[in-house]
């Protein structure tokens, strides 16, 4: 199941609200939908929504799906041209000729190199 960590906080203040009309005041559920709502509305107006939705992400996506490749080469030539004019950071994870890797700072000499780390589509079912 897909979830939208793109949500419209005040549609779902909406629904929260519509729930809780189901429910006598003070009960546990009434209660609850209260508590959900103010800490939604708590996040929002102290300007950590955006935390939130990254929080949020990254609970409800397993861990293969949240792997991000922030770029892709052809082949190993074009990837290490790019690395050579310093365009990569330590830590991104790109893909050369459909096989991940993962940029490290070389050990011996300074600069940085690659790292063979495959990728979640490489590990199989």
């Amino acid at each position: 199941m897909a979830f939208n960590s793109n949500f419209d906080v005040d549609a779902v203040m909406g629904v929260l609200g519509k729930i809780g009309e189901q429910f006598e005041d003070g009960a546990l559920e009434d209660e609850a939908l209260r508590i959900a709502t103010v800490a939604l509305l708590y996040v929002r107006e102290n300007g950590k929504l955006e935390d939130y939705r990254e929080y949020f992400r990254k609970f409800f996506i397993p861990a293969t799906e949240s792997v991000v490749v922030a770029r892709s080469f052809a082949t190993p030539e074009d990837a290490d041209a790019w690395l050579a004019q310093g365009l990569g950071q330590e830590g991104d994870l790109i893909r050369v000729a459909g096989k991940g890797f993962r940029i490290i700072p070389r050990r011996k000499g300074g600069g940085l190199m690659f790292l063979r780390t495959p990728l979640p589509e490489e590990m199989g079912p």
